[in-house]
Order: structure tokens, then sequence, then C-alpha cells
């Protein structure tokens, strides 16, 4: 049995536009922790959406099932046969299944 166990997490490459004070402060904060942006703007969205009490009991309802895709989220290149490729991602350890946002100063 090994003793480490790594688990992929699938990352979304999307570009969001953020007014000129939020992309300073993007920045800022990632100096400040010595991370990434997607690093800094994923946990950032992760940690609202988790203390948003409303959010979380709409999530339990059907609309929220229904909600249309808002990012302009890039898909990955198809293969001649339809099916989309495996891009290689490096190996991280953690449980959590999130998304990147590339963060783009507009």
């Amino acid at each position: 049995m090994p003793l480490l166990e790594i688990n992929q997490i699938r990352h979304n490459s999307a570009s969001v536009r953020l007014d000129e004070f939020t992309a300073a402060q993007v920045d800022q904060y990632v100096a400040f922790l010595r991370a990434s942006a997607d690093d800094v703007v994923d946990k950032a969205l992760t940690y609202v959406f988790s203390k948003e009490r409303d959010f979380q009991e709409f999530l339990k309802t059907p609309q929220a099932k229904q909600a249309a895709s808002a990012l302009r989220v890039r898909k990955a290149p198809s293969t001649s046969n339809g099916a989309a490729e495996q891009l290689p991602t490096k190996p991280t350890s953690g449980v959590e299944n999130t998304s990147s946002a590339r963060v783009m100063k507009a």
C-alpha cells in the first residue's frame, strides 16, 4: 500500500474581467500569500460560496440545477474521434474538485 495518496484535480480555464481596483488587490494578495492568482481567486470564491447561507439554500432548489453557464470556459481540444483529449495535469494533494479562473485586468 502506498504511503501517499495523490488526487488529481480537474481544472477549467475561464476568462473573468475584474475592475482595476479588484485586480490590483488580487495582485497584492498574491504577493502577500506567495500564491498564484488562480489559487487566490479559486479559494476566495470557494470561501464565499460556502459562507453564503442563502446561496447554500438556493443550491438545493431545482433552479440551481438549471442554471446556465455564465463563465467563458475554454474547452479542451477534441481528438479526431470527437472525444475530449486528456490533458496532463500535475499531481496535487487534496480532495476538492475546483475550477481555476484566469484573472484578466479590465
